[in-house]
């Protein structure tokens, strides 16, 4: 994918700074998001991630730098920003006594968008959620539902969403991916804010990695498929070695205490591991994807901070 045109630029931050007293939330951040690409924007709790969705929603001013949403200052702007643009808060708030239904058409009336009930139906439909029920009987999976339904209503050409996917199933998990996939592949941008590697690898196109509110990285999804680390246990029924494992790519932390041998390895080293496995008889093996942090810390190295 080539330099893309300023058309093409749906997201644009140049020297995106914000302070709290003495505390940095972010620092100098340059960011980039395409036109009809989802941008996961990752990093562990804290390191900044909402803060820069605040800005870019002209909840909050920079305290230096620049935003531009479909060129335009959310700060300066924000009704014309927020007439193009989803949005879902980490922590969305409703009237507990108003049903679904109420909210779908409180926020139709907001947009001047008539068509919203079929879109809230066709929406509601496939995340399984019952919009005449007061949302104060919905559940904390429910009620995330919602502010995703939410976010979809008007056709904003941006979504803007921060940790969309809180106390969602796995089959709801993936109704919730295809319709994102969905939205860009109609020539939409999602920005998806999460501290879940996982949920973002299923989605997104590019990601940016945030520590300490600091942009430490923007990399194609494959690049970062390739370094996610798994946490390796595996049991054999006879000793085994360290040096039966050497010379394995990109193998972290390996211990091997009797027959059990414990490591860390990015996803790229998972069929080379196993490989070596295979020459001993398993008694037992787990794989489990390491968290975001713990990840980041590996090939980024610091400690996570910011806010």
């Amino acid at each position: 994918m080539g330099t893309p045109s300023a058309p093409d630029v749906v997201v644009n931050t140049t020297g995106l700074t914000k302070r709290f007293g003495s505390t940095v939330a972010l620092s100098d951040v340059d960011l980039e998001v395409r036109r009809g690409e989802v941008f996961g924007w990752l990093g562990p709790n804290g390191a900044g991630k909402t803060t820069t969705l605040r800005l870019l929603m002209g909840f909050a001013r920079p305290t230096a730098g620049a935003i531009r949403v479909h060129g335009r200052d959310p700060w300066r702007q924000p009704a014309a920003v927020h007439r193009e643009v989803g949005w879902l808060p980490g922590d969305p708030a409703f009237h507990d006594r108003l049903t679904g239904r109420a909210h779908v058409r409180m926020a139709a009336r907001l947009r001047r968008s008539p068509d919203d009930d079929k879109t809230a139906d066709a929406v509601t439909e496939r995340l399984g959620l019952d919009l005449d029920r007061p949302v104060g009987t919905l559940s904390r999976g429910n009620r995330q539902k919602l502010a995703v339904v939410l976010a979809l209503l008007g056709g904003p050409q941006l979504l803007v969403l921060d940790e969309p996917t809180s106390g969602f199933d796995p089959l709801v998990q993936q109704e919730f991916q295809a319709l994102v996939r969905e939205h860009a592949a109609a020539g939409g941008t999602v920005l998806l804010s999460s501290h879940v590697l996982g949920e973002v690898q299923r989605t997104a196109d590019r990601i940016g990695v945030l520590r300490a509110g600091r942009l430490v990285a923007v990399e194609e999804m494959s690049v970062l498929r390739g370094r996610s680390l798994h946490r390796v246990q595996a049991r054999f029924d006879a000793p085994v070695r360290a040096a039966d494992f050497a010379g394995v790519p990109g193998l972290r932390d390996v211990q091997v205490t009797a027959s059990t041998l414990r490591c860390a390895a990015p996803a790229a080293a998972l069929d080379a591991l196993v490989g070596r496995l295979a020459r001993h008889r398993l008694t037992d093996l787990e794989c489990t994807e390491a968290d975001l942090e713990e990840t980041f810390l590996a090939y980024y190295g610091g400690e996570p901070g910011g806010r």
